[in-house]
C-alpha cells in the first residue's frame, strides 16, 4: 500500500515531555483535525494492516512509521502468543471531526477487520487482527480576536497526548519520534 504523499509539510516541533497530558473522556467534543496513531495485529497482520492504511487514506493524508515485529509483552513460556506488527500513522483529516466521532470510525474499522474483543477468560491467546491507538491529537480551537476594531476568527491548533497511553510502549514510541523526526 502506497500511502497518499503529504501534500503540506509543516514544520513542528513536538517535545513529548512538555505537551499536555489529557484523559480522552474530557476530549470527547474537541475538533480534531490530526491525528498520531498506533496500529497492531497479531494475526494475518500484512494483510489487516494493509486494509486498514487504505481506509485511514481516504480520511485524509498519512504518513506511515516503519513497520516492527514485536513480540506479545505477556507471552511467556508456559503459554506463547504470536508476535505483533506494529506501526505508527499520522493522519490529518481532511475534514475536522470531533474525537468521539474519531473513535467511533476506528472502532468501526477494527470490527470491519473481524476485531473480537475477548477477555482473558474466555481465550488466553486472543487473535486481535486490529488495534487502533490514538497516541495524540491535533485540536483545532476558533478565538474570536478584536484587532484594529475588526472582528476575525483565528485557529489555534494544540497537540495533546492521550493520558491514557503514556507513557508510550517503546514501539509506539519509535515510530512517533520517526514520524516527528520527518516534520510533519
Amino acid at each position: 500500500m502506497i500511502a497518499k504523499p503529504m501534500m503540506h509539510k509543516t514544520s513542528i516541533d513536538l517535545n513529548l515531555e512538555t505537551l499536555k497530558k489529557c484523559m480522552p473522556e474530557q476530549l470527547q467534543t474537541q475538533s480534531v483535525t490530526a491525528a498520531l496513531l498506533a496500529l497492531g495485529s497479531n494475526y494475518q497482520a500484512e494483510h489487516y494492516l494493509s486494509r486498514v492504511r487504505e481506509d485511514l487514506a481516504a480520511l485524509g493524508e498519512i504518513q506511515l512509521s516503519t513497520a516492527f515485529e514485536n513480540p506479545d509483552f505477556t507471552s511467556t513460556e508456559a503459554q506463547p502468543k504470536p508476535d505483533y506488527t506494529n506501526q505508527c500513522v499520522y493522519l490529518l483529516l481532511t475534514v475536522p471531526i470531533s474525537l468521539q466521532q474519531l473513535q467511533q470510525i476506528f472502532k468501526d474499522l477494527e470490527g470491519e477487520c473481524h476485531r473480537q474483543r475477548l477477555t482473558e477468560a474466555q481465550t488466553p491467546i486472543k487473535k486481535v487482527t486490529m488495534d487502533i491507538d490514538i497516541l495524540l491529537i491535533r485540536t483545532a480551537l476558533n478565538k474570536n480576536s478584536l484587532s484594529n476594531k475588526m472582528s476575525s476568527k483565528q485557529i489555534i491548533s494544540e497537540w495533546l497526548i492521550m493520558a491514557d497511553r503514556y507513557p508510550f510502549k517503546a514501539h509506539e514510541e519509535v515510530g512517533v519520534e520517526e514520524l516527528i523526526s520527518t516534520k510533519l
